[in-house]
């Protein structure tokens, strides 16, 4: 089971409450993780957040959790571009944010890739390896784009 889980963690220098709207609202969330569209998103446990991942297709995902301003979960598939997520044909992504000296300590976790048949033809950009990969430099993006004036 370890490539089950992919752990991310960052500190933002932005209050708690601008780093919530960068993850939640859609033009926030269209600029640093999507095309730069603003994304669809209806909060609320049971909305869809569309998510634009452009030549990779767009991700009806499913809210699970929202807890403003620490805690925000969706299930995304993203082996299976178009279909809205489930428990069934996606994985489990959680931000935890904490309030910290100076800004936020922002936490992403994605797991359930064990569980998940991803075809083969979409494995290098729906697999562990490539979450992982990606998770780096879309952190990266959260962190640099929620610390703009």
């Amino acid at each position: 089971m370890g490539n089950d889980r992919i752990e991310r963690d960052t500190f933002v220098q932005a209050p708690i409450e601008r780093v919530w709207a960068v993850i939640t609202e859609p033009g926030h969330v269209g600029a640093w993780f999507g095309t730069g569209e603003p994304a669809e998103i209806d909060l609320r446990p049971g909305g869809i957040m569309r998510l634009d991942h452009g030549e990779y297709g767009v991700f009806p995902t499913l809210i699970v959790a929202v807890d403003a301003p620490r805690y925000f979960s969706y299930r995304w598939a993203s082996a299976f571009p178009g279909e809205v997520a489930s428990e069934d044909n996606a994985t489990l992504v959680e931000f935890f944010l904490e309030p910290e000296a100076g800004g936020t300590r922002v936490r992403v976790v994605e797991t359930g890739f064990a569980a998940l048949t991803i075809p083969a033809e979409r494995e290098s950009t729906a697999g562990f390896d490539s979450h992982d990969e990606g998770w780096r430099g879309m952190v990266e993006n959260l962190r640099e784009y929620a610390e703009k004036p």
